[in-house]
């Protein structure tokens, strides 16, 4: 202790001598004290110089230097000083002689090149052992004070070393003026300060010097602090980390502030999590480096053999990683800040396809946490049905619809959520698997699907428990979906088939709404035909329905289930006054979920339209069937009409032929109409529609196979848009056989009539008036013949079969009229099977011209 009390008195009074003998700077006991805490300061450091403490080379190396300069008395004086002074030992002599040799060394070089070096100075550490430092003059061999030229003075240097000289001219005002300088240096930054701020910087904390300028958006060291530009440059490159470190930070809190808010989400969470994760990785480092900041930092250069302490440049070294990290983060930062759920993901997924193992790494280890709520969402929805996502951040939305829309309105895929590491057919798999097991949940009541998704998770080896997919695991994410989707497809077909019988339903449709089932059609026709035959609002529905009871009893229809027998109904259309039964009766069935999910109410608008179009021509059909039973060969002979002129038995005969050629024109047509529509389009498009029911893997490929069978009917029927001219010249030409019917009735009633009168005798006693008038009416009933003579009955007979031939020739003209437009349309229409019905059609009308009597 004594010791250590001598040697800072002896430093106080050094400090004191140089001071008060300062004469044009007198000190004040504030720099005094300055002076002396600087003094005690170098004179305690703990850096060492980089050479090995060889006293004995260090003296060899002087005298060596003093011989190389010609100055050899001045190195013989050396030697024999050296050795005076290595010999001393004991107490009162220096311990380290050889720190002394090189302080005197280092002093001797600075003053030689003190010229070229006006501006540097020479800062050096002892030993904590150094007891009082001597400053030691070779050529005097004693001790001097710290002097300066008078002529440096002049020159207006501010700044110079301490030199060792017995030069008289020495000033000590000059010594005085350079520990001023050294204690003015006090105010400046030292790097351990500067190391200390950028430490708090990366921490988002102001330091003493280094503050957060928000006009520049960045941490600003200010232009009054005196550091070298290099110094400056590190230490905005490094403060770059804690901007980013506040960038990250920010948007941390501000999400966890919004919470839980929609625009946050579990994704958004997570990724929260996971970013401050890495920055509590961030802090631990930033401790350590403070804790090795705390030990002191010397004045000298890091050449030092020092490797306790952090400069700025190893600062930078140990910033290198954690600076690569945070500017990634804040790159995602600024992408996600708008994003959630998983666009989210798939837009940090972008950034994980890179080179740098570093980045790839800490990528791969980002989107595990981050995607973690995504596939959990997927495991969720393909293995229990279930769409867990409150905040909408799924690529599967869900919305409340019925029962019979659950399947093609219920969900659907969002593409905006969709991540880029996930295929838009995988996506498409993964949607209809889960909708699925809703179906079969909500629509079938069935749970056997909860057997198939186990099944499912054992073959693709992964477990049903949460957490068993991950990000990187697409492989085995693919492999559950494809397993999970065969397995529930497979068992929702088998429910469909077996429990709901949806391929006799299919049938069913097809033989009463298409009018397959023959014998029922033909009996139903007959039944209900007196009844349609009355204007539609006098007909009872309920009379209808009995009506169809009735045909199924009297046909094979009644072997059918009867299930599906209770689902065919009657139904009345929308009608107005002049609609007669014809025009509004129809059948409907019944199809109640899960069916409906296929026979939804536009599907069965659509065989509604298509029973409309078959029941008319079904009418038409009976129609000239009906005819025909009128027309029959060798009801009517010429020996009926003896008794009337030949004249007006030869224009019966050519009436009838032209009846019976017409008749056989539009039954030739309407024949290979029906063979047409009845085969070529129901039965081949039945035939390709049960192929492709035994064929379909899903709901998808069932309902996709359904409606090509349901277009192709409709547009092969001439009931497409592209149609329209078509189906209403088709329907034009219905109506003008129809009108055929009644005239052919009207006309063999009159026949009929006439021979069953022409050979009773004529009474000339009937009522004139009332012949008069039935002479004058061309639509007057021949029944009223009976009342004239013969010359009256045969002039009444011929006026009647002319005014019948009249409006059979404008019949066959019309006709001929519409089917030569009808056949003209064919060519044009874009389905091929529509061309060969033109073929069947030109064919059997040419054959029919060229023997009329076939």
């Amino acid at each position: 202790m004594e010791e250590e009390h001598r040697v800072t008195d002896l430093i106080k009074e050094l400090v004191l001598r140089l001071l008060s003998q300062n004469p044009q700077n007198p000190s004040s006991s504030i720099d005094t004290q300055k002076s002396l805490r600087y003094a005690i300061r170098i004179l305690s450091s703990r850096m060492t110089p980089s050479i090995a403490p060889d006293s004995a080379a260090i003296a060899e190396s002087i005298k060596r230097q003093l011989a190389t300069q010609g100055k050899s008395s001045q190195a013989l004086a050396f030697a024999d000083l050296y050795t005076k002074f290595a010999s001393k030992n004991g107490p009162g002599s220096i311990e380290n002689k050889w720190a002394v040799l090189y302080l005197l060394k280092v002093i001797s070089e600075d003053r030689k090149n003190q010229k070229s070096r006006s501006d540097s100075r020479v800062s050096s550490g002892f030993s904590a052992s150094v007891g009082l430092p001597a400053l030691f003059d070779a050529e005097s061999g004693g001790y001097s004070g710290v002097t300066r030229n008078r002529e440096a003075l002049e020159k207006g240097w501010n700044n110079g070393v301490l030199l060792v000289s017995k030069d008289p001219e020495n000033i000590r005002e000059i010594a005085v003026r350079e520990f001023a300088n050294l204690v003015k240096e006090e105010n400046e930054v030292s790097e351990e300060v500067l190391v200390r701020d950028v430490l708090y910087a990366c921490q988002g904390i102001d330091g003493k010097y280094v503050k957060f300028d928000k006009s520049v958006d960045g941490y600003l060291l200010r232009d009054s602090i005196k550091v070298p530009r290099a110094t400056r440059i590190t230490v905005q490159k490094l403060c770059e980390l804690g901007w980013l470190f506040r960038k990250v930070k920010g948007y941390i809190s501000e999400s966890m502030d919004r919470f839980p808010a929609e625009d946050v989400g579990t994704v958004g969470q997570a990724f929260c999590a996971a970013l401050q994760d890495e920055l509590s990785h961030y802090y631990k480092l930033l401790a350590v480096l403070e804790a090795q900041s705390m030990n002191p930092i010397p004045l000298v250069s890091e050449t030092a053999n020092s490797g306790n302490y952090l400069s700025l440049r190893r600062l930078s070294v140990w910033f290198a990683e954690p600076m690569v990290k945070m500017r990634l983060m804040a790159v995602l930062v600024d992408k996600c800040r708008v994003l959630r759920g998983g666009a989210m993901a798939g837009a940090i997924h972008l950034h994980a396809q890179h080179g740098d193992p570093l980045v790839h790494e800490f990528m791969r280890q980002l989107l595990c946490r981050v995607c973690s709520p995504l596939f959990e969402m997927v495991r969720s929805w393909v293995l229990e049905g279930e769409l867990e996502d409150i905040f909408a951040e799924f690529f599967v939305l869900g919305q409340p619809v019925k029962a019979e829309s659950l399947w093609r309105e219920g969900y659907r895929l969002h593409a905006g959520m969709l991540p880029s590491f996930i295929s838009q057919s995988l996506a498409q798999r993964i949607l209809r698997t889960g909708k699925s097991i809703n179906f079969l949940r909500v629509c079938c009541e069935d749970r056997g699907w909860a057997d198939a998704t186990t099944e499912a998770a054992a073959a693709a080896g992964t477990t049903t428990r949460r957490g068993g997919l991950g990000y990187g695991e697409t492989d085995a994410l693919e492999s559950l979906v494809i397993e999970a989707a065969k397995r529930i497809d497979k068992h929702l077909l088998d429910v469909m088939y077996k429990q709901y019988k949806f391929k006799e339903h299919c049938l069913a449709i097809k033989r009463y709404l298409l009018l397959g089932q023959g014998d029922f059609v033909q009996y139903l026709m007959d039944i209900v035909g007196p009844e349609l035959s009355e204007p539609a609002n006098t007909i009872s529905s309920f009379k209808l329905a009995g009506l169809l009871e009735s045909a199924i009893r009297s046909s094979n229809a009644q072997y059918d289930d009867r299930d599906i027998l209770d689902r065919l109904r009657v139904k009345m259309m929308p009608h107005g006054t002049g609609d007669r039964g014809w025009d509004v009766f129809s059948l409907e069935y019944d199809a109640r979920v899960p069916l409906n999910t296929v026979f939804t109410e536009s599907v069965m608008a659509r065989y509604l339209r298509i029973f409309n179009f078959l029941w008319k021509l079904r009418r038409v059909e009976h129609a000239l069937i009906g005819a025909w039973k009128t027309m029959k060969p060798n009801c009517i002979t010429s020996n009926s009409f003896i008794k009337l002129q030949s004249a007006v038995k030869l224009q019966l005969l050519s009436t009838l032929r032209r009846c019976q050629v017409l008749w056989d024109e539009m039954n030739h047509f309407v024949s290979n109409l029906q063979y047409y529509i009845m085969f070529e389009v129901l039965e081949v498009s039945w035939s390709n529609f049960s192929n492709e029911m035994e064929a379909a893997k899903d709901l998808d490929d069932l309902l996709a196979a359904h409606d090509k069978y349901l277009n192709s009917i409709v547009e092969k029927s001439l009931l497409g848009e592209r149609s329209q001219n078509l189906y209403k010249t088709l329907f034009v030409l219905f109506d003008l056989i129809l009108r055929f019917r009644s005239h052919v009735d009207r006309l063999y009633e009159g026949i009929h009539e006439l021979q069953s009168r022409t050979m009773e005798s004529l009474s000339p006693s009937r009522d004139k008036t009332r012949s008069r008038r039935l002479l004058n009416d061309k639509t007057a009933e021949p029944g009223a013949w009976i009342s004239d003579g013969r010359k009256a009955l045969t002039q009444r007979a011929g006026e009647f079969l002319r005014n019948m031939g009249q409006d059979l020739d404008a019949i066959s003209k019309e006709y001929s009229s519409l089917l030569e437009g009808f056949i003209s349309q064919l060519p044009v229409q874009q389905h091929i099977d529509l061309k060969f019905l033109l073929f069947r059609l030109d064919f059997t009308e040419f054959y029919c011209q060229l023997h009329p009597n076939m």
